[in-house]
C-alpha cells in the first residue's frame, strides 16, 4: 500500500471515529500518524523533478504571494498593483511560472508575486503544489484572491494551505517540550485547557514515539495545534482576502472572514487593497540622522512595527551595536526632541534616529 492510499484509510478512519472519552487516545494516535504521512507525502523526492519551489530573488521590503485558483484574476490583480506584465487571458493556467513585480507605498517597496493556479488536491502532489506553497511559505503575506460568485473557494485554498503546513493569520501555540531519558511523559500548564485533554496529548507524544518529556502548555490549544507543535515545521503567516470579480454577482456574499472587495479588470478596490497590504505587513518607516546634517526624510528605513534601537543598528551596520554608546530618538516614540536612548527602546512610525558611538 502506497502512502496515499495509507493516509485515505487513516482519514476514513478518522472521519468514522466519533470524539469522546473512549477514543480520545485513538483519534490522538491517528491524528499523529496523518501528520507524520503527511510530512512524507511533501516531503522532496530523492529522484526527479524539485520541489525547491520557482528561482524567484527575494527584493524590497517586504514579500507577497498571491494565491487563487486558475483564472481568479491574479495576473491581472498583479499587473493592477505593479509595474509588472504578467500575462492574461480567460482560460485556466495562463501562468506557468512565478512572475514579481513591486508596489509601491508609503515610501517602500514591496515585492508581490503571482504564482501558478492552485487547484484541489494539490496538497496530495496534483500540479504545481509544492513549487508554488514554497514560495509562499518563504513570504511575509499571503494575498488569498478568490471570485465574488464563487466564495467557496477559500475553502479550498485554506484546505490545501493547511495540508502544507501552513497557518494564515495565526500564531505558534506556546508550549515546551523537553525530552528527558526516563519519567515517562509529565504535563503541566499554565493556563487552564479547555480544547484538550491530558489523554489526547499523551496520544499525540506516543504517536511521535516520545515517551518520556516534560510538557509545559502555555497557551489553551487544540490536538491539532499541540500535533503542529510535535511536527515543528509549521509556518504561521498573516493572510488577505481579496474578493474579485464583484461586478458579476447582485450582492457581495456574506463570509465568516474579513475581506477586500475588488474588481482587478477595472481597479476598483484596488487603493483599498494596497493599504490594507501594508497596513498588514506591519511596517513602518523610520529616518537616520548623522550629527550635525538634516535628517534624510526621501530614503527611510523601513522595518517591522515594535523595533528596538538595537536591532535597529544591527539592520544599519553589524558592528554599531557593539560601539553603541546612546542614540537621540525624535519622533512619536520620546516625550522630549530629541530625547537620548538606550538599544531597548522601541521606535515608531516617523521617528528620526541618530546613533552616537563610543
Amino acid at each position: 500500500m502506497g502512502m496515499q492510499e495509507k493516509l485515505k484509510e487513516l482519514e476514513d478512519e478518522l472521519a468514522r471515529t466519533q470524539k469522546n472519552k473512549a477514543t480520545e487516545y485513538h483519534i490522538g494516535i491517528i491524528k499523529s500518524k496523518i501528520a507524520q504521512l503527511r510530512r512524507e507525502v511533501l516531503a522532496p523526492k530523492k529522484h526527479g523533478a524539485s520541489a525547491g519551489g520557482f528561482d524567484v530573488k527575494k527584493s524590497g521590503d517586504a514579500t507577497v504571494a498571491i494565491i487563487g485558483l486558475p483564472s481568479v484574476g491574479k495576473s491581472t490583480l498583479l499587473n493592477k498593483l505593479t509595474n509588472a506584465e504578467s500575462k492574461t487571458a480567460a482560460y485556466a493556467f495562463t501562468t506557468l511560472k512565478c512572475i514579481p513585480g513591486v508596489m509601491e507605498y508609503n515610501q517602500t517597496k514591496i515585492q508581490i508575486l503571482d504564482l501558478p493556479g492552485i487547484i484541489e488536491g494539490a496538497k496530495d502532489g496534483k500540479g504545481r503544489g509544492r513549487e508554488v506553497i514554497a514560495v509562499a511559505r518563504s513570504s511575509d503575506l499571503i494575498l488569498i484572491i478568490i471570485e465574488a460568485a464563487n466564495p467557496k473557494q477559500m475553502r479550498v485554498i485554506e484546505t490545501e494551505l493547511y495540508g502544507f503546513g501552513i497557518r494564515i493569520n495565526s500564531r505558534r501555540p506556546r508550549a515546551s517540550i523537553g525530552k528527558q531519558a526516563r519519567g515517562g511523559v509529565v504535563i503541566n500548564s499554565t493556563v487552564p485547557l479547555t480544547k484538550i485533554t491530558e489523554k489526547e496529548i499523551r496520544a499525540a507524544m506516543s504517536g511521535f514515539s516520545i515517551f518520556n518529556a516534560n510538557v509545559v502548555l502555555k497557551d489553551d490549544m487544540t490536538i491539532d495545534e499541540f500535533i503542529d507543535i510535535l511536527e515543528g515545521n509549521r509556518t504561521y503567516i498573516p493572510a488577505i482576502i481579496a474578493l474579485n470579480k464583484c461586478d458579476l454577482v447582485k450582492e457581495l456574499p456574506k463570509l465568516p472572514y474579513p475581506y477586500i472587495p475588488i474588481i482587478a479588470e477595472s481597479g476598483k478596490g484596488i487603493d483599498e487593497l494596497k493599504k490594507a497590504i501594508y497596513e498588514k505587513l506591519d511596517l513602518i518607516n523610520i529616518y537616520t540622522k548623522k550629527r550635525g546634517e538634516n535628517a534624510d526624510l526621501t530614503e527611510p528605513l523601513v522595518v517591522r512595527r515594535w523595533i528596538s534601537v538595537g536591532e535597529v543598528c544591527e539592520k544599519l551596520h553589524r558592528d554599531l551595536k557593539k560601539d553603541f554608546r546612546y542614540a537621540l530618538v525624535w519622533g512619536k516614540s520620546v516625550k522630549h526632541q530629541p530625547q537620548r536612548v538606550g538599544l531597548y527602546h522601541t521606535m515608531e512610525s516617523g521617528d528620526i534616529i541618530q546613533i552616537v558611538k563610543r
